[in-house]
């Protein structure tokens, strides 16, 4: 006799059960800070674009490269890269990419677009106005 008797065919069941929840566990805190990443890239893309449409909206007397300079300045330092710019009058119309992290670079990168101009003069209809006409 060997002396163990009552012992089953799980024994050492209880490591692969933990390794397996662990491995879950990292999984999961993988996709929160994978999406965290994607979300920080999103606010950063949407928060330029609008910084420098206003930015290019307030130069846009001084011609569209100026003001598209000062857009430009903006995205930089916000770290992100102003694609399109394009004043119509007084309106600015802007287009910004923002990178993820580097980690996290095969999601792709985040896109935003805004249009900042001057508000409409007092007692001039405005879109909503002539709309309810």
């Amino acid at each position: 006799m060997s002396g163990r008797s009552g012992t089953t065919a799980d024994r050492g069941s209880a490591t692969i059960w933990t390794a397996a929840a662990i491995a879950a566990i990292v999984g999961v805190l993988a996709l929160m800070i994978a999406v965290g990443g994607a979300a920080v890239a999103r606010h950063r893309a949407v928060a330029a674009a609008d910084l420098a449409a206003l930015a290019a909206a307030a130069h846009a007397g001084t011609g569209e490269t100026r003001a598209c300079e000062r857009a430009r300045w903006v995205t930089d330092n916000m770290r992100a890269q102003l694609t399109i710019c394009r004043l119509h009058g007084r309106d600015a119309r802007i287009e910004v990419t923002a990178e993820p992290p580097p980690l996290l670079a095969g999601f792709g990168a985040a896109h935003a677009r805004a249009r900042a101009g001057p508000a409409p003069e007092s007692g001039a209809d405005t879109q909503d106005e002539r709309a309810r006409r």
